[in-house]
């Protein structure tokens, strides 16, 4: 069962952050050279696979889903912040209510919801951990 949710955990994450449907031979597929993330307004890394951790996370993970070509996964907290847990992600799920924009911050997303523009739903069983870098 851990394995199945490591699979499907990992491959929303891989879809969800926009990673190449092919990735260079020398370069494993979990590392995302152009960043994963959003942490208010930079984009940052991970250089690990993420691991499954269902119901166990700490920090917000917005998983922003039809998004904008741009957009990628936006995250709380990272290394520096108080509060940050080494990625420890608690998922959330973020659809549309309206045409899509870049989100890059929480404050961002939450500011979306409290316009009515997207939804988040938290998804427990996809929490995960995947330490992220600048």
């Amino acid at each position: 069962m851990k394995v199945r949710v490591l699979s499907i955990v990992s491959a929303v994450i891989l879809v969800l952050l926009g990673l190449p449907a092919t990735a260079q031979a020398d370069r494993p597929p979990f590392v995302f050279p152009d960043g994963c993330c959003y942490l208010d307004g930079a984009v940052v890394r991970t250089v690990v696979p993420p691991a499954a951790t269902p119901d166990d996370g700490r920090d917000n993970f917005y998983a922003v889903m039809g998004g904008v070509d741009a957009q990628k996964g936006v995250v709380a907290v990272g290394p520096g912040s108080a509060g940050y847990h080494g990625g420890d992600w608690k998922f959330f799920a973020v659809t549309w209510n309206v045409t899509p924009y870049l989100l890059t911050s929480e404050a961002a997303v939450q500011a979306a919801a409290a316009a009515g523009h997207v939804t988040i739903t938290r998804v427990a069983e996809n929490d995960f951990k995947c330490p992220i870098q600048f």
